[in-house]
């Protein structure tokens, strides 16, 4: 079902997921959930339709976090630097690879149930900065600032630039 496909051994961490295209667009969400090699889940097949109808003919879908968790919440209080500095460096070669100059910016508001992840995605858009990334969300910003997660979706709703950079600003 997907021809770009990324894990660790055991597939407890999910580093990339997607159908490669001639124009791709690489999702960067908070953390996979159920979706694999063989199965889609809904959020990725929600992105899939979002990025078709707007000009994308594939796309790859990353997250701050690779370890599987359907629920945010359950994330680990203390993180593994090594992780997500392997899960960085793999966004970045992935989109290097695939041609993925435009990011969505996907992850919602959860980013603020561990304070790494907002430190991951600090390290992510650094990894990908000589590469000249476009930075876009979905929709209206949520209320609080933060970009909406792919699940909560409407269709009507149109690709806006995405200042990465005044987003991180607290962290710099």
């Amino acid at each position: 079902m997907f021809d770009i496909y990324r894990c660790d051994a055991e597939d407890r961490h999910r580093f990339v997921i997607g159908k490669q295209g001639k124009l791709n667009l690489l999702v960067l969400g908070l953390n996979p959930s159920k979706a694999n090699q063989n199965k889609s889940d809904v959020t990725i097949s929600k992105i899939g339709k979002a990025a078709l109808s707007n000009g994308f003919d594939g796309f790859i879908v990353a997250n701050l976090y690779s370890l599987r968790s359907t629920n945010p919440k359950e994330l680990p209080q203390c993180v593994d630097m090594s992780l997500v500095g392997r899960n960085a460096e793999i966004i970045a070669s992935s989109a290097k690879k695939y041609g993925a100059v435009t990011f969505w910016a996907a992850w919602g508001g959860d980013i603020k149930t561990r304070e790494y992840l907002r430190r991951s995605l600090s390290l992510i858009a650094n990894k990908v900065r000589s590469q000249n990334i476009c930075w876009l969300h979905f929709g209206p910003l949520r209320k609080d600032g933060h970009p909406r997660h792919p699940s909560r979706l409407s269709y009507a709703w149109t690709f806006q630039t995405f200042d990465i950079d005044s987003y991180l600003l607290p962290l710099i």
